[in-house]
């Protein structure tokens, strides 16, 4: 678990947490919001990103903590390809997309860091 006495010390949900709140202001947009099936995918991997960093948190085992990690990190692709959708059909803009895929991209990185970290661990 490291050294965190709750989720909300985890950078990684922080951040998530700040990028679920962008991503329901982008797909607030008016041409955005007229997909609601796009609009409900990406709102929901946005959140299973910080849902499963706090789920697995809870678990108190580094093993399974470890697996909602990895699941968090399969949100953040999911999330990624997502955007290259909206991309595409012009419900973002090339600059919206390339901040909302450095946000999630980041968030991946430290996943990854936070996984090996505790992988680490449990071997010692």
């Amino acid at each position: 678990m490291g050294k965190f006495k709750s989720f909300e010390e985890i950078n990684s949900w922080q951040k998530s947490r700040l990028f679920n709140k962008r991503i329901y202001e982008i797909t607030e947009n008016t041409i955005f919001k007229k997909d609601f099936d796009l609009v409900r995918q990406i709102r929901r991997a946005s959140i299973s990103i910080s849902s499963n960093i706090a789920e697995g948190f809870e678990r108190n085992t580094d093993k399974e903590f470890v697996y909602f990690l990895y699941v968090s990190k399969a949100s953040a692709a999911e999330v990624r390809s997502q955007l290259y959708l909206a991309l595409d059909l012009n419900y973002i803009s090339k600059i919206e997309f390339d901040e909302l895929f450095l946000n999630v991209s980041d968030i991946s990185k430290l996943l990854s860091g936070f996984i090996k970290y505790l992988n680490d661990s449990q071997k010692k």
